[in-house]
């Protein structure tokens, strides 16, 4: 019987996990090197949208999910000022019916302990801590890890699933070049229990208004609601999820908004705010036995919720490819890539555009605002915009 591939990746996020759970489950030999020395997540939301569910669910994860997650009735789209609300589309069973799968709102370090959990059970050892990747080298038919400890990883093929600010790459392709959006995101958890009845509902909410927008909903089982306020601000330039911010400087930034979005922002623990950079989607991710995957390769403005989804997506699809090409990894790898390079390309670009659209001038009055909801968020309009992304199948996809 011959030795099944070795497969390494650089990062424990949500990609990498993704990826290494498809791989293990193909009896693939997988190790992942994560820089941390314990396994911890930004305790910030998500959205898993029914495409990202497929893959998470043929992986067998779908009981464990549902036992953290929160299953939304719907999601709905309301005025900065006056609170109107408008049904953006219904999810729960509407969902499943539709897509085959539900839709869920996620705490992401429920998620990722989800993830780790099943690696973990498959092989109790995959997952290295403490690992700082610095870059690669490939020998022959081999991939070389390196480690800033000086520290080698020796395998068949690499994945730099290592975030936005990939070492692997950096290697690859060069360095970074983010141009700043000129938008600051505030983010933040609110325990449940702190909010008024009228804001506890099963819902995504979607606060719009010009040249600002925010959105609510619940995470962990109903035990938080999660919180992030999207202000254009050229101040603000630290792309960082931990930098910590004021609730007086918050509540600023959203100053004559609803009573309800100040009530949320009192209730933020801690408000955090991080500067949203551009990238201009990547048209290559794979040379010889090394692929990027997630963030590596198409971070994204957080407009379409599909950020750790298009991860979940590469992360399977990369196993897929892998089993279909064994024989010849950088095939394999430049299938994957031709798999994915046109869907995240258009991602990247159709979540720019929806930020646009929820910033629109045409907001800032009542009267000019409702007519811009009803045309932009026409019910033909919003099934054009999701449901060619909800309805992606991964166990279809050619590679």
């Amino acid at each position: 019987m011959k030795k099944p591939l070795s497969i390494l990746i650089a990062g424990a996020g949500i990609g990498g996990l993704t990826a290494a759970l498809a791989l293990l489950k193909r009896g693939y030999s997988v190790r992942v090197f994560e820089q941390a020395s314990e396994l911890r997540e930004v305790g910030a939301g998500l959205q898993l949208s029914p495409n990202a569910l497929r893959a998470l669910y043929q992986l067998g994860l779908g009981d464990a999910l549902r036992a953290v997650a929160c299953e939304p009735d719907g999601k709905e789209v309301r005025l900065w000022n006056t609170g109107q609300t408008w049904k953006l589309f219904d999810l729960g069973t509407t969902a499943v019916e539709k897509y085959g799968y539900p839709y869920f709102m996620m705490y992401r370090p429920d998620l990722h302990k989800v993830l780790v959990d099943a690696v973990r059970a498959i092989s109790a050892d995959a997952i290295v801590l403490g690992a700082h990747c610095t870059g690669f080298e490939e020998i022959c038919d081999r991939v070389v890890l390196k480690m800033s400890d000086g520290h080698e990883a020796h395998g068949d093929i690499l994945i730099g699933a290592d975030g936005v600010h990939s070492p692997i790459r950096g290697q690859m392709f060069g360095a970074d070049k983010p141009t700043f959006s000129g938008m600051l995101a505030w983010r933040g958890v609110i325990p449940m229990e702190r909010l008024p009845q009228r804001l506890r509902r099963s819902v995504g909410t979607n606060w719009v208004g010009p040249g600002k927008h925010v959105i609510h909903y619940p995470l962990h089982g109903g035990a938080l609601m999660n919180f992030v306020g999207i202000v254009e601000r050229d101040d603000w330039q630290v792309e960082s999820w931990t930098q910590k911010g004021t609730h007086e400087e918050c509540h600023a930034d959203f100053a004559g908004w609803h009573d309800d979005v100040h009530e949320l922002i009192r209730n933020v623990d801690v408000p955090f705010k991080w500067a949203l950079m551009s990238r201009e989607p990547m048209q290559q991710w794979a040379a010889g036995r090394v692929a990027l995957l997630g963030d590596a390769c198409h971070p994204t403005l957080p407009f379409l919720a599909q950020g750790a989804v298009m991860a979940i997506e590469d992360g399977y699809i990369l196993a897929r490819a892998i089993e279909a090409h064994e024989g010849n990894p950088a095939l394999a790898l430049k299938k994957y890539e031709a798999a994915r390079v046109e869907r995240t390309s258009m991602i990247v670009q159709r979540s720019t555009e929806n930020g646009k659209r929820f910033h629109n001038p045409a907001l800032a009055s009542v009267d000019g605002a409702a007519a811009y909801v009803d045309r932009e968020w026409a019910e033909e309009k919003v099934v054009q915009r999701y449901d060619w992304l909800f309805s992606y199948n991964v166990d279809e996809v050619p590679i």
